[in-house]
């Protein structure tokens, strides 16, 4: 399932689930500018972040890829960053994902 292809990112498998990894591939803003590195900001909760961490990612054909291990059943939170300190935050609203526990729903 492509998710917000139209900012240039893709996160599988949806629905998220608290206790699996997931694949984030970013071909964003910082992608198409030409960043040297990109880094996955990551956070859980609502209005303000938990166990915010930077991932560094992998590029390939310019395409940008991590995996993310959700340890968390809060919602989880995600922006980029470029060793420049530039940030695609899209649009100052993050991108957000509802995060399952596991059990049917």
């Amino acid at each position: 399932m492509k998710l917000y292809k139209d900012h240039g990112i893709d996160v599988k498998p949806m629905p998220i689930t608290a206790g699996e990894s997931i694949s984030i591939e970013y071909k964003g803003l910082l992608a198409k500018s030409g960043a040297d590195k990109v880094f996955l900001h990551t956070g859980y909760g609502s209005g303000s972040w938990d166990n915010v961490k930077d991932i560094q990612m992998r590029e390939k054909n310019g395409n940008w890829k991590t995996e993310l291990y959700v340890d968390n059943d809060q919602r989880l939170n995600i922006c980029f960053h470029d060793s420049a300190c530039n940030w695609d935050n899209n649009c100052g609203k993050n991108w957000s994902f509802i995060v399952h526990n596991g059990g049917h729903y």
